[in-house]
C-alpha cells in the first residue's frame, strides 16, 4: 500500500509486536511502535506469561483467537525451532462436579472445532506419570494445546515487521494522546510528537492510563498472580534437553485454582488461589533500561510465600515428586483483569482513530492481533467482537469501585465451575426499574445482567401450579438445567397464552434518533425503508460492509424527525453515536442526535389474548386492530398515565410495548395490574418470556445471530428491502439467498422431554459435529424442549440429528419453524 496511515502502536508486547506483523502482512507499514522499557525486555505481563495455552474456552470467540494464535506461534521459527511447544494440554478432575464439567468442556472443544478426549484415571497417569492417580476421577486432553514461547515470539516478530519497515522506539513512555476535531493525531513523547492517522493503545495493565489521556475509561484491573519455579525434581531431571525444555502436557487442577508446566527438570507452578491482590500502578518500581532483567521489572512484584503455601500442599498431594524439593523463586506478576472476563477492544466511541487491545492474555494474542488487523484496515473483523467490544459496558460498569470488585471477583472464580446464568452476588441493585419495589412484593427471582435487576419468575405465581392443566406441566429437569430455573415458569407461560401478563422490558436500551439528518442517518445504516408516515414501527437490521449482522433493531418513527429505537446494548450506542458525528461533520444530510433514553424511560410488555379487553377498560383511546395495528405506535393515556403504545410481541401474543417516562412507571404498573385482576392478570418474567420467543422463533442477537451470519443464513431475509437504494452491508449481499445459503439456522424439537440443554452444546449428524446449539429452551406450549443451531444446507427439515451434553448424545429432530402460530393469528387478531 503506497499511503498507508500512519499507525502508532502503544507497548512493544505481544500483543503490540502482532498487531504491527498483522498490519505488514496487510500491506500497511507506516507503522511506528512505542514502548516504555527496553524491547529486549519490555517489562510488562508478556515478560514473565509461563505461556500455558489452553484453547478450549466457552465462548467461541476466545477459542478462535486461541487456535490462531497456536497457529501463527507455530509459524515464528528461527533455526527450526517455532515458538510454540505442541506438548498437549491436560485438565484433570479430582471431584465429580470437575469431572461432569470436562464433559461440558470437551463439548465446547467440539463446538469450536478442537480435537480432544476424555481420559479415565489410568490414561491420565499414562500420559503424565507424575500424578497422584488415587486422586484423579478422569481428565481432559487436547493435543494441540501447548506452550508459548511468548518472549521469544516478540524478538522475533521484532526483528521481521522491522525488516518490513517498522520502526520500534524503546525507553520512549508516553506522555499523552494529541487530538484535534474528535481524532487522534499524534502521541506526545519526551522526544517530541510522533503524527498518527490511528493510534492503538496495546500496553498491558498500563492501558487505563493511556485510555485516560483521551478521556476514555478502559474498566481494567491490574492484579498479582503468583508463580514459581522450584528446585530441580527428581522425576523430571533427564527428560528435558533444554534448562527451559518440556515434553510433558501442560496441567490444571482447576480444583485448587492451580496449572503446572516443565522448565526443564524443575516446575512452574501457577496460582490463583490466593486473595485477589489489587496493583496501584503508580506505586510500581521504575527501572532503567539496563537495570531491567527477569528478576527485575514492573510487572514482577515480591513474592508473598504465607499466601503460596497452601497451594504448595495441594500440589505435593498431586505432585507427589514435589515433596523432595522446595520453591527456588517465586513472584507475584501483573495480570489484567476486566468485569465480565473478556478481553478490551475497539475504537473509542469519543476519539475517532483511537483504539485499544487490552486485558490481552498470551492464549489469545495472535488471534486478536489479526482481529484488531481486521477492524483497522477494512473496518470488520472475520471473527465476531461483539463480546470483546470496549464499548459493551454500561456507564455504571465503569466506575472504579465496580471495575474493582468485579474484577477481582473474576480472578477468584477464574476456575470456578460456574453455570450459564449465574448471577453476581455483589454488587447488585445498581439498576432497578420503577416497577422494582412492586416485583419484590410479589416474590420475583432477580438475575442480574448489565447492572440491570431482571425478574426471571415470580413466586406469587406458585400458586397457579395447582391450577396448572396437565399437559402445562414441566417434565423434571437434571440438577444443572434446574439450576437458576423455576416451573413456576411453566405457570406464567400458560397465562401469556391463555390469559394477560405484564412483562418488565426496561432494561433493553432504548435510543432516540432525532434531527433534521435522522432519517437519513437510519435510512444508510438500516436494511429496511424506513420513510414511513409517522406511527410506523419497523423491524431492522444493522450490517456491516461484509453482510454480517451487527443488530437487529425496531426503529419507531414518532414523528418528522424523532425515532425510537429499540437496540441491543451500548455497542448498538457507540455505532451510531460514531456515524451520527461522522454525517454531521459531513454536513451534507443534516445534523443529527443520538441519545441513550433507557434510564428516563421504562417498559410493560402487555401480552395475551386479554391484553386488548385490559386496557380498553382503563383507555379513551382506540386500541381495537383498526385503531392500532400490528408494528404500529400511537401516543395514548392508560389510567391517566400518557405512554407511547408500540404493537409488538416478543412472545407471540396480541399486545403492546408501553413506554411512560420513569416517574410515571410505578402508577403506569399499578393501573394496568389493578384493572387486570379481573382478567386474571400476572406478572411474568425473562424464564418463560425466552420460552415463548423461542416456539415463535425469534432471533436473539449475540448468541442467534453475529456479526459472522448473514440475513439469509439467520433466516431474516424479510427484514432486507433489496429494492431500497443503499445501505451499508447491500452490496455484500447481492447473489445471496436463504436457499443458496451453505449453513442456516435451524430449529431443533428435542425428542426426550427431559432433556433440556442450555446453549453451545455441540450437534452432530451422521455422526459428525455440524454446528452447536445457538439458543435453547423448554416450550411449555409445545411441550418439547427446544434448540437452534446453524447447520449445513444438506441437513433438511425432518432430519434426525444429535446434541452431545455432558458427554451423551441426545436425539432430535430438525422442525420447520416457527413452531407456535406460524399464521400470526394471534399477533395480527
Amino acid at each position: 500500500m503506497a499511503h498507508s496511515p500512519r499507525i502508532v502502536i502503544i507497548g512493544a508486547g505481544i500483543v503490540g509486536v502482532n498487531l504491527a506483523d498483522e498490519l505488514v502482512n496487510r500491506g500497511w507499514t507506516n507503522i511506528t511502535v512505542l514502548e516504555q522499557g527496553p524491547l529486549r525486555m519490555p517489562g510488562g505481563s508478556t515478560s514473565h506469561a509461563p505461556g500455558l495455552v489452553f484453547q478450549t474456552n466457552p465462548s467461541k470467540t476466545m477459542s478462535r483467537f486461541a487456535r490462531y494464535t497456536v497457529e501463527k506461534l507455530k509459524s515464528i521459527e528461527q533455526d527450526g525451532a517455532s515458538c510454540f511447544n505442541q506438548v498437549g494440554g491436560l485438565e484433570i478432575a479430582t471431584t465429580e462436579t470437575r469431572l461432569a464439567d470436562l464433559n461440558r468442556k470437551l463439548g465446547y472443544a467440539s463446538s469450536w472445532g478442537l480435537e480432544g478426549r476424555l481420559l479415565d484415571p489410568a490414561e491420565c497417569k499414562a500420559l503424565y506419570p507424575l500424578l497422584n492417580e488415587d486422586m484423579v476421577l478422569g481428565g481432559l486432553h487436547v493435543p494441540s494445546d501447548g506452550l508459548a514461547l511468548a518472549a521469544r515470539s516478540v524478538q522475533l516478530l521484532i526483528e521481521r515487521t522491522s525488516a518490513a519497515g517498522v520502526v520500534y522506539r524503546g525507553s520512549t513512555p508516553v506522555l499523552d494522546i494529541e487530538q484535534a476535531n474528535g481524532r487522534a493525531t499524534g502521541v506526545r513523547t519526551p522526544d517530541g510528537t510522533v503524527p498518527a492517522d490511528i493510534v492503538v493503545c496495546c500496553a498491558g495493565f498500563w492501558g487505563p492510563k493511556i485510555g485516560a489521556m483521551v478521556g476514555m475509561a478502559v474498566p481494567l484491573l491490574p492484579l498479582a498472580h503468583q508463580y514459581v519455579k522450584t528446585t530441580p525434581v527428581d522425576e523430571l531431571k533427564g527428560r528435558n534437553e533444554l534448562p527451559n525444555g518440556a515434553g510433558l502436557p501442560i496441567l490444571r487442577f482447576q480444583d485448587q485454582d492451580l496449572y503446572y508446566r516443565e522448565h526443564g527438570d524443575r516446575y512452574g507452578i501457577g496460582s490463583y488461589a490466593h486473595r485477589p491482590m489489587p496493583v496501584d500502578l503508580d506505586s510500581l518500581a521504575t527501572y532503567r533500561a539496563e537495570e531491567v532483567s527477569e528478576h527485575r521489572m514492573p510487572s514482577r512484584l515480591e513474592f508473598t510465600l504465607e499466601d503460596f503455601l497452601p497451594a504448595w500442599e495441594a500440589s505435593q498431594q498431586l505432585l507427589p515428586g514435589l515433596r523432595n524439593s522446595g520453591i527456588d523463586d517465586g513472584f507475584n506478576g501483573i495480570f489484567s483483569f476486566t468485569p465480565d472476563g473478556g478481553p478490551l477492544l475497539g475504537e473509542s466511541s469519543q476519539v475517532g482513530g483511537f483504539y485499544i487491545a487490552e486485558a490481552v492474555w498470551v492464549t489469545h494474542s495472535g488471534g486478536v492481533a489479526k482481529a484488531m488487523a481486521e477492524l483497522i484496515t477494512t473496518g470488520r473483523s472475520g471473527t465476531d467482537l461483539g463480546e470483546c467490544d470496549v464499548a459493551r459496558f454500561e456507564e455504571v460498569q465503569l466506575s472504579p469501585a465496580y471495575v474493582s470488585e468485579t474484577s477481582q471477583q473474576n480472578f477468584v472464580e477464574i476456575y470456578d465451575v460456574l453455570h450459564p446464568l449465574q448471577p453476581r452476588l455483589s454488587p447488585r441493585n445498581l439498576r432497578v426499574s420503577p416497577f422494582h419495589a412492586r416485583q419484590k412484593e410479589l416474590g420475583a427471582y432477580f438475575l442480574e445482567s448489565g447492572g440491570w435487576e431482571r425478574p426471571y419468575w415470580y413466586e406469587s405465581n406458585a400458586r397457579l401450579l395447582k391450577e396448572l392443566p396437565t399437559e402445562w406441566r414441566p417434565p423434571a429437569r437434571d440438577a444443572w438445567a434446574q439450576m437458576f430455573s423455576s416451573p413456576i415458569a411453566a405457570a406464567e407461560a400458560w397465562k401469556t397464552r391463555t390469559a394477560v401478563a405484564m412483562y418488565d422490558m426496561t432494561p433493553l436500551k432504548r435510543l432516540e434518533v432525532s434531527g433534521p439528518g435522522a432519517l437519513a442517518l437510519l435510512q444508510r445504516l438500516t436494511t429496511s425503508n424506513l420513510d414511513k408516515k409517522p406511527g410506523a414501527v419497523t423491524y431492522t437490521l444493522l450490517l456491516d460492509h461484509a453482510g454480517g449482522i451487527r443488530s437487529d433493531i425496531t426503529v419507531a418513527r414518532l414523528d418528522e424527525q424523532t425515532f425510537q429505537l429499540g437496540a441491543n446494548g451500548n455497542i448498538d450506542l457507540a455505532y451510531l453515536t460514531k456515524e451520527a458525528r461522522r454525517q454531521t461533520d459531513d454536513g451534507t444530510a443534516g445534523w443529527v442526535q443520538v441519545r441513550d433514553i433507557t434510564g428516563g424511560t421504562c417498559c410493560i410488555g402487555l401480552w395475551g389474548p386479554l391484553a386488548r379487553d385490559l386496557v380498553s377498560s382503563i383507555s379513551d383511546d382506540d386500541f381495537s386492530n383498526d385503531g392500532l395495528r400490528y408494528f404500529r405506535a400511537k401516543q395514548a393515556t392508560i389510567g391517566g398515565v400518557p405512554v407511547t403504545a408500540m404493537r409488538l410481541s416478543y412472545v407471540g401474543e396480541l399486545g403492546w410495548e408501553i413506554y411512560t417516562t420513569a416517574d410515571n412507571g410505578q402508577r403506569l404498573w399499578d393501573v394496568l395490574w389493578e384493572a387486570g385482576q379481573p382478567f386474571g392478570v400476572i406478572a411474568a418474567g425473562r424464564a418463560a418470556f425466552s420460552s415463548l420467543r423461542l416456539e415463535k422463533g425469534y432471533r436473539s442477537w449475540g448468541a442467534d445471530m453475529t456479526t459472522e451470519h448473514d440475513p439469509y443464513q439467520a433466516g431474516l431475509s424479510f427484514a432486507v428491502n433489496t429494492a431500497k437504494e443503499s445501505f451499508v452491508g447491500k452490496e455484500a449481499l447481492k447473489g445471496r439467498t436463504e436457499e443458496g445459503s451453505a449453513r442456516r439456522l435451524r430449529c431443533l424439537t428435542i425428542d426426550n422431554p427431559h432433556s433440556i440443554v442450555l446453549g453451545k452444546e455441540p450437534v452432530f449428524y451422521k455422526d459428525e459435529c455440524v454446528g452447536y446449539v445457538t439458543s435453547a429452551a423448554y416450550g411449555y406450549t409445545v411441550r418439547k424442549p427446544i434448540a437452534y443451531s446453524y447447520l449445513p444446507a444438506s441437513v433438511n427439515v425432518g432430519d434426525a440429528v444429535e446434541i452431545e451434553y455432558f458427554g451423551k448424545r441426545i436425539p432430535a429432530t430438525v422442525t420447520a419453524d416457527p413452531l407456535y402460530d406460524p399464521e400470526m393469528k394471534r399477533l395480527r387478531g
